[in-house]
């Protein structure tokens, strides 16, 4: 059996720097590249100022900043499905075009979660 190869501290730290670089360069490919990653980032902005202007409660307020931060992550997903469906091929496909249509339901799905979340807490502000 093959154990793993251990590594010193310093490749662990090259490894870590790599990973973030690497990280970093798809946030900003993604930024530059999509304009629907800007607009829901420009919304979660919104919503930041509008959290700390509504003083919700600490749990209201993490709950909508996660559920934001959940769409970010979605897009960054449907984009990365976006641009290997592409490189694959340019020819159109049913199952290219069903990849790219089921990546952008769930930034729907998941931009509506957040819709969602922040009604509710909306709703008991207001009654409150």
């Amino acid at each position: 059996m093959n154990e793993p190869k251990k590594m010193g501290i310093g490749q662990e730290l090259a490894r870590l720097r790599n990973t973030a670089t690497w990280s970093i360069e798809g946030l900003r490919a993604c930024w530059v590249d999509e304009k629907s990653f800007r607009q829901w980032t420009g919304l979660n902005l919104l919503s930041w100022v509008l959290l700390i202007g509504f003083g919700f409660s600490t749990a209201e307020t993490v709950v909508l900043v996660a559920l934001g931060v959940l769409v970010l992550i979605v897009e960054l997903l449907n984009s990365a499905i976006e641009a290997t469906v592409d490189y694959v091929s340019t020819d159109r496909h049913p199952l290219a075009k069903k990849a790219k249509d089921v990546a952008s339901a769930a930034v729907m799905m998941s931009g509506l979660l957040w819709g969602a979340g922040w009604v509710l807490v909306l709703v008991g502000w207001l009654a409150g």
